[in-house]
Parts: structure tokens; C-alpha cells; sequence
């Protein structure tokens, strides 16, 4: 009895851990993302700045995120040339405007035949079409925070991170291949430094004073745009789950600093399916 029970209880945590564990597929071009589960978290911290607060409850529905950085090899092959600084096929594509991170997702989602999600005239998002975007905010932290309430989602302590994403204290000012950290709980990797990321969001330092509760999707207007994930030069604070960075979308030159600054893709998934 003593055995199948025991056995019972195996059979029960390994059951749990494939429900926790989301779902990876590969898109026609072959780049892999993973079924982020719809749910609702806390978002924001006590701990950081006041454009971080109030923590607020936010409930996000499921959707589909790049499980790493997209390269400068990914990039390169699609729109024809690389911008990023610090060369190298598997490193992330960095020095990138939002806007061209925008049209990166349209020439992408045309690709593999799917409708565009960005109006290349007035850079509004069509959040029902097929195609590829970036992540609204809420969506990016819900994905990084991974089912943890931590600074990070490997823990609370600033000193571990070094294990754990790039960085000031390790990255030696550059940054590095994807995919060499551990990834989250939900498998994406690179998300505490290397580059920031673009967001979908316009940034407003007072926005969770009143966001919606459900799919917040940013102020309708605004002069910068939300980056997210610390980056190679950042320091530990500013590579937690939480700290929020805005930045003009397409200044003239790429040389005022976008080194620090890359992306990742999402996808939304059709009401209904998990396709």
C-alpha cells in the first residue's frame, strides 16, 4: 500500500508539471514560441519606483511569445540588413527603433500569410488580426513573472543573477548569444538582461493608477514607447520583473543609444482555439 501510494503520488506531481509547463510550438519559419496560459496576476511592485505602483490586479488572456530575443540572423534574413552593434548570428538583433521592430512582426506575419497587425501609416495596432506584434506590458510581465510574485522569477535575491540573465556585473558590455541563462518556469529565456524589449504600449508613468483590469493595453497616446528586461549595461534593479523604461520609438539615429534595445514577438491566439 505503502508503494502505491507513494507511486500514486509520482504519477500526480508529474501530471502537475506538464500542466504547468506550456506548450512550445515552431511557426512556418521556424521559429519557436510557447502558449503563454491565460490567468491573472499581480502586477507591479511596492518595491519600485512610483511609476510601479499601485500593485494592481490584472487578468491577461492567452497568447503566443517568442521563447527568445529575436537574433540579428532571424532579423537580417527577413529585412534584408542588421543595425545591431555588436555582431554576431545568434546574438539579439539590437539598435532597433520600435518601429522597425513593428515592421519586423508585418513582414513576418506576411511571410507566413497572416494579416498584418500594424498600420505602417499611423502605427495602430490591430490587435484582432493574425499576424505577429509585441507584447502589450501586461502581457510581457505576466510572461516574465512565469506564476511567481518575486523581483524575479528566479527569486527575490539580486545577487543570483548573475546565474541567471546578462547584465552590468557580468556582461562585459556587450551583449551575448541567446538562450545561454537558464530560461523561467515558462520557458523563455533572456528575460532578466541582454537588451530591453519592446512593448506594444505607449508609456505613461501614472498608467496603473487606472488601467483596466483585464488585457490593458496602454494609454491610446503618448511620446515613448514601454521597454522592458534590463539590459547588458543595466544594473540588477533594473533587470527585476516590475522596472518599467520609456523611450522615443524612432529617433533619426540609431547611435543615441538603441544598442541597449531589442525585441521579441507575440502572437495573439483566435477566440476558441489554441492554434
Amino acid at each position: 500500500m505503502k508503494f502505491t501510494i507513494r507511486a500514486l503520488g509520482g504519477i500526480l506531481a508529474l501530471a502537475l508539471s506538464a500542466i504547468a509547463a506550456p506548450q512550445t510550438i515552431k511557426t512556418a519559419a521556424g521559429i519557436e514560441m510557447v502558449l503563454i496560459p491565460s490567468g491573472t496576476f499581480q502586477m507591479g511592485s511596492t518595491t519600485g519606483g512610483p511609476d510601479c505602483q499601485p500593485v494592481h490586479r490584472v487578468s491577461v488572456s492567452h497568447f503566443y511569445m517568442d521563447k527568445f530575443v529575436v537574433t540579428q540572423e532571424a532579423y537580417s534574413d527577413l529585412m534584408g540588413f542588421c543595425p545591431a552593434r555588436f555582431e554576431g548570428d545568434k546574438n539579439p538583433v539590437e539598435r532597433v527603433r520600435w518601429t522597425q521592430a513593428a515592421k519586423y512582426c508585418n513582414a513576418r506575419s506576411r511571410k507566413e500569410g497572416l494579416t498584418p497587425c500594424y498600420d505602417e501609416m499611423t502605427w495602430q495596432c490591430d490587435f484582432a488580426a493574425s499576424g505577429y506584434r509585441l507584447p502589450t506590458e501586461a502581457e510581457w510581465e505576466y510572461a516574465c513573472r512565469a506564476g511567481t510574485s518575486t523581483a524575479y522569477s528566479f527569486g527575490d535575491d539580486a545577487g543570483a543573477l548573475k546565474a541567471h540573465g546578462w547584465f552590468k556585473d557580468n556582461a562585459e558590455k556587450t551583449t551575448h548569444p541567446v538562450g545561454r541563462k537558464p530560461p523561467n518556469p515558462w520557458g523563455l529565456y533572456d528575460m532578466h538582461g541582454n537588451v530591453a524589449e519592446w512593448c506594444n504600449d505607449f508609456f505613461a508613468a501614472d498608467y496603473y493608477q487606472h488601467s483596466p483590469p483585464t488585457d490593458p493595453r496602454g494609454p491610446e497616446r503618448g511620446e515613448k514607447r514601454v521597454l522592458r528586461g534590463g539590459n547588458w549595461s543595466a544594473t540588477a534593479e533594473k533587470c527585476t520583473s516590475f522596472y518599467r523604461l520609456g523611450d522615443a520609438p524612432g529617433l533619426p539615429d540609431v547611435c543615441l543609444g538603441y544598442e541597449f534595445y531589442g525585441f521579441r514577438c507575440v502572437r495573439s491566439v483566435p477566440s476558441g482555439t489554441d492554434k
